[in-house]
């Protein structure tokens, strides 16, 4: 199987700038796609942002012109450049890999994000 593992994430006032990274644990030979999901205390998970193995991105309306998604295959690593952070972006980020010809889903474990006021 694959292991996600997130960092990055951290405490920053609101107009401040966090990198996240996900690195896989082994390379990943057939990547369907890549996302960020977050969820915060007594929401449901939501959609941040994708990657497609065809380099395609897409982002959730509410991040549109701020978060930035990337990949580095020769890392085995995802970010997500995140700026001009406002506290509703508050919550728990999760990477997702989605891969192989049965369309498998691995998860991180998360890493926490708090923006302040």
């Amino acid at each position: 199987q694959v292991q996600l593992a997130e960092s990055g994430g951290g405490l920053v006032q609101a107009g401040g700038s966090l990198r996240l990274s996900c690195v896989a644990s082994r390379i990943i030979f057939s990547i369907n796609a890549l996302g960020w999901y977050r969820q915060a205390p007594g929401k449901q998970r939501e959609l941040v942002a994708t990657i497609t193995s065809e380099g395609s991105t897409n982002y959730a309306d509410s991040v549109k012109g701020r978060f930035t998604i990337s990949g580095d295959n020769a890392k085995n690593t995802v970010y997500l450049q995140m700026n001009s952070l406002k506290p509703e972006d508050t919550g728990v980020y999760y990477c997702n890999a989605n891969w192989g010809l049965s369309r498998r889903d691995s998860w991180g474990q998360g890493t926490r994000v708090v923006v302040s006021s």
